[in-house]
């Protein structure tokens, strides 16, 4: 976030896809950080730089009890409560960033419209300053087929590992046989074709 509209606003909202967390920050400290859904690698949540511009209580359904809908251009966007609470952690959204309702709820008070709204990929220098996590290792120089193999860290997705080895999505799904390819667990052995 710039300081800028750090300094104008005095708080905003960081959203991290690589760890699946949403942090409310305030000047430069943060008041809380929160676990939540994300966009699934084929609807991914898209990066950037936005500002909440709407708030509606009890939006209902998927929505759960509350909605604040950003500033994204080309879609819908928002945070929003869920009524699938087992989907919170997960790649699981067309885009959206859910939140379970009691923390969505918590927050929903404290942002007003015009809350500037980060989300951050992990390949950000924001991410890597925020989420000094273990860094991805090389993979093995090839397996019998002389296909290579990532094993999956906290916080890969499908797509990000396509991206890191500049391979098509879908051939990962396919060389893998992934019947759900938005599931994915740390320590899981993914062959890039």
């Amino acid at each position: 976030m710039t300081e800028t509209m750090t300094r104008a606003y005095g708080s905003y909202l960081l959203i991290n896809l690589s760890t699946r967390q949403l942090s409310h920050v305030e000047g430069n400290k943060t008041v809380r950080t929160y676990p939540v859904g994300v966009g699934k690698p084929s609807t991914p949540t898209p990066t950037g730089k936005y500002k909440v511009v709407v708030k509606i209580i009890n939006p209902g359904g998927v929505l759960g009890t509350r909605w604040m809908g950003l500033s994204i251009p080309n879609g819908n966007y928002g945070i929003h409560g869920t009524n699938n609470p087992s989907s919170i952690g997960g790649y699981v959204s067309n885009g959206c960033i859910r939140m379970y309702n009691h923390d969505i709820e918590e927050l929903f008070p404290r942002i007003p419209i015009g809350t500037p709204v980060e989300i951050i990929s992990g390949k950000d220098e924001a991410a890597r300053q925020n989420n000094p996590g273990p860094k991805l290792k090389n993979p093995p120089a090839g397996s019998q087929d002389g296909a290579r193999k990532h094993i999956v860290q906290p916080g890969d997705s499908l797509w990000s590992i396509a991206e890191k080895y500049k391979v098509n999505l879908e051939s990962i799904i396919q060389a893998n046989q992934l019947s759900n390819p938005d599931l994915i667990y740390p320590g899981q052995s993914i062959i890039i074709p």
